[in-house]
C-alpha cells in the first residue's frame, strides 16, 4: 500500500463497479449498482460517502461488509443528540493526570515540567474519530458515522474539519492528522435535514427500498432456511405493505427477520393467522398494527404473485 495526497491506495482495492458489487457480495451484501458506483469512486478519490434513506435498508451494513472485505478496522461512532468532542473524539484521563501530578509533587518536580508531561498522548484517551485518524496499520480504518441526523447541529460543524483535511485540533497538543486517510461512511435516517456543508464533501447515494426481485435475493441470502414459496410471500406481502400509507414502512430488516421467525414457526406458505401471530415482527407502531385488520390482510394474500 502506498499513499498519495489524501486518496485511499489498497492492494486489493476493486478497479471496476462489477467488482465493487462482488467484492460486497462476497460479504453477503447484495448492491444496486448506484451504490457500487458511488463505493467504487469514493475509494479511488479518497471521498466520504454519505448514505441517507429509510431505517432498514442496509446503510450501516455498507461500512460493515466494506471493512470485512478490505480487511481493515472499522471504528464505529454512533450518534446521538448531545454528543460532543469528548465522547466522539478525545477526553484527557484526569484521575490519571492527578496521580502523576501528585507523583511530581513528592518527587519534588517543576511545576512546568509536569505541566508538559501529563498534556501528552499518554494522558490522552482517544475517542473514535480520533482513533480513525490513528488507527496505526497500514491500512485506512473504515469509520462509520451512524445516523448522523441524531447529533446537534454544533457537532456536524465539528466535522467540517475532519471531513475537510482528515485532522483534528487538540489546544494542548496542537493539530492531529492522519497518515492514512480512513475510508468514511456516514449514514442517515433523514429525521433531519443535514448541513449542506457536511454533504458538499462527500459523495451521497440515497439508499432506497430494493425492488421484488432484489429483495428476494436478500432474504434468501439471510434467511436461506426459508422455503422460496415462502420467501416469495414474504417479499411481495412487505412490498405490498410499503405502497400503504402507514406511519413506518418496514425495512429489508424486518424482511430477515420475519422469514427466520415463519421458518422458526415452521410456516410454509403465508396464512392470514400466521400474519396476524407475527404482525409485530414487520410492524413497530400500535397504529400500524391497526391499520392492517383480518379484512386488509386477507386481500392482500389475494394480490400476491
Amino acid at each position: 500500500m502506498t499513499r498519495k495526497s489524501d486518496k485511499i491506495y489498497i492492494s486489493s482495492l476493486p478497479s471496476s463497479v462489477e467488482q465493487t458489487a462482488s467484492l460486497l457480495a462476497e460479504q453477503n451484501y447484495i448492491a444496486d449498482r448506484g451504490l457500487a458506483v458511488t463505493l467504487l469512486l469514493a475509494l479511488k478519490l479518497g471521498r466520504p460517502v454519505f448514505l441517507e434513506g429509510e431505517p432498514g435498508v442496509g446503510k450501516t451494513e455498507v461500512a460493515k461488509v466494506l471493512a470485512a472485505a478490505l480487511d481493515t478496522r472499522l471504528i464505529r461512532l454512533q450518534c446521538y443528540e448531545g454528543i460532543d468532542v469528548s465522547t466522539a473524539v478525545y477526553e484527557w484521563n484526569y484521575p490519571a493526570q492527578m496521580l502523576a501530578i501528585r507523583m511530581a509533587e513528592l518527587s519534588g518536580q517543576e511545576s512546568a515540567k509536569t505541566g508538559q508531561q501529563i498534556y501528552s498522548e499518554e494522558f490522552l484517551i482517544k475517542r473514535p474519530l480520533l482513533q480513525a485518524l490513528d488507527a496505526g496499520s497500514d491500512k485506512p480504518a473504515v469509520l462509520l458515522i451512524d445516523e448522523l441526523d441524531r447529533a446537534d447541529e454544533p457537532f456536524e460543524a465539528y466535522l467540517l474539519e475532519l471531513l475537510a483535511d482528515f485532522q483534528v485540533s487538540i489546544p494542548e497538543l496542537g493539530t492531529m492528522k492522519a497518515k492514512q486517510p480512513p475510508i468514511v461512511i456516514i449514514t442517515s435516517n433523514r429525521t433531519r435535514e443535514i448541513h449542506d456543508a457536511v454533504k458538499r464533501r462527500c459523495f451521497y447515494y440515497w439508499v432506497d427500498y430494493p425492488d421484488k426481485n432484489r429483495e428476494f435475493q436478500i432474504v434468501k441470502l439471510k434467511a436461506p432456511q426459508t422455503p422460496d414459496v415462502l420467501t416469495a410471500q414474504i417479499v411481495s406481502f412487505m412490498q405490498a405493505i410499503r405502497a400503504k400509507d402507514i406511519y413506518k414502512k418496514p425495512g429489508v430488516a424486518e424482511s430477515i427477520d420475519w422469514a427466520n421467525a415463519l421458518s422458526s414457526l415452521d410456516v410454509e406458505s403465508l396464512t392470514p393467522e400466521a400474519i396476524e401471530e407475527t404482525l409485530g415482527i414487520v410492524l413497530k407502531y400500535k397504529e400500524d398494527v391497526e391499520t392492517l385488520d383480518r379484512q386488509q390482510i386477507d386481500s392482500m394474500l389475494l394480490k400476491l404473485d
